[in-house]
């Protein structure tokens, strides 16, 4: 078990270098199943994460096919369960939502954390901004680059409640082609 999960971190290591390789450069997006990417980025913050954090994924059972680089795409994924771990303090229960709609995608991370006032939901985003003792405030700001420059999406805080929690949503448009067939 413990040389499996070594093995992954090497691998993740990896994936972390591809990462910043395509930094500043203009990803190639590849038709990716939605439904798998955030499962793998899913199981592998449930490894890392303690246990007192409930991390749930509620996705239909549908492969709904999505034009991302997956290795961004999942930093980001990566980047806003830490986040929600932060938020809770390292106890509470975050949940992953995928929701279908015509032609896009909604990601909802929902979490029991300590909310954000409404004077700071757009600040966020900005480089800098950080409620940690530690860190450079560089995470979201990356993220919104990530998800609406190269991804051309939308995140944002869609509701947070100060000593209830947060949802920041991610809207991706979906794929032409149809999973079933490869046609468009």
């Amino acid at each position: 078990n413990l040389v499996q999960e070594l093995e992954k971190d090497a691998g993740r290591l990896e994936e972390i270098t591809e990462r910043f390789s395509k930094i500043g450069s203009k990803p190639m997006l590849r038709d990716q199943p939605i439904r798998d990417v955030l499962q793998d980025s899913v199981d592998y913050m449930n490894t890392r994460t303690s246990e007192q954090v409930s991390m749930n994924l509620k996705i239909e059972n549908k492969e709904i096919l999505v034009p991302l680089n997956k290795a961004l795409f999942q930093w980001v994924i990566e980047n806003l369960c830490k986040n929600a771990v932060d938020a809770m303090d390292g106890k509470g229960k975050l949940d992953i939502t995928l929701a279908e709609h015509e032609r896009h995608v909604h990601i909802d991370f929902t979490d029991s954390g300590r909310g954000i006032p409404k004077n700071r939901q757009k600040t966020i985003f900005k480089p800098g901004y950080t409620t940690k003792q530690r860190g450079w405030g560089l995470g979201l700001s990356l993220a919104i680059r990530i998800i609406e420059i190269y991804h051309k999406g939308k995140i944002f805080v869609h509701q947070s409640e100060v000593g209830k929690g947060t949802t920041i949503r991610i809207i991706l448009r979906k794929s032409d082609r149809d999973i079933t067939d490869g046609k468009k």
